[in-house]
């Protein structure tokens, strides 16, 4: 099995300089934690996520009304081609500590996004429990 065949594909996505508040709004309307950022040609140049919004940005005391997406972003943005093993995308979220990786396709452009909870829909739930354990672990 490979990413292609578990990941949400077309996901939403936003450009760099979208605010944050465009960026938090596509997250309440598809129930996502995280955003692909790409840029004109749909080359992935980041990712925003929830988290990234709250840390980087609130918690600062800025306003997520008026900031730029690219400004809070994290930034490069680790992702696997479709052709990714369940193995691999599991062994990139447990070693980065990540529950997201957008997917390319053969000219690097986005193409699709393979959540934690998209290993738990395969047969592969034994990985799905070894990424969640090492994700959700104190830093």
């Amino acid at each position: 099995m490979h990413a292609r065949d578990i990941m949400t594909a077309h996901p939403r996505c936003c450009g760099a300089d979208d605010t944050l508040e465009h960026a938090a709004r596509l997250m309440a309307e598809e129930d996502v934690g995280e955003i692909p950022v790409i840029d004109a040609a749909h080359h992935v140049v980041g990712v925003i996520t929830d988290r990234d919004i709250v840390l980087r940005c609130v918690a600062q005391g800025e306003s997520a009304t008026l900031g730029p997406v690219g400004k809070y972003m994290t930034a490069p943005a680790l992702c696997l081609g479709e052709d990714a093993s369940l193995e691999d995308v599991a062994h990139l979220m447990a070693s980065q500590r990540i529950r997201r990786v957008p997917i390319t396709d053969g000219e690097q452009l986005l193409c699709g996004i393979v959540a934690l909870a998209d290993l738990e829909k395969t047969d592969a739930r034994s990985l799905k429990m070894k990424v969640a354990e090492r994700v959700s672990a104190p830093h």
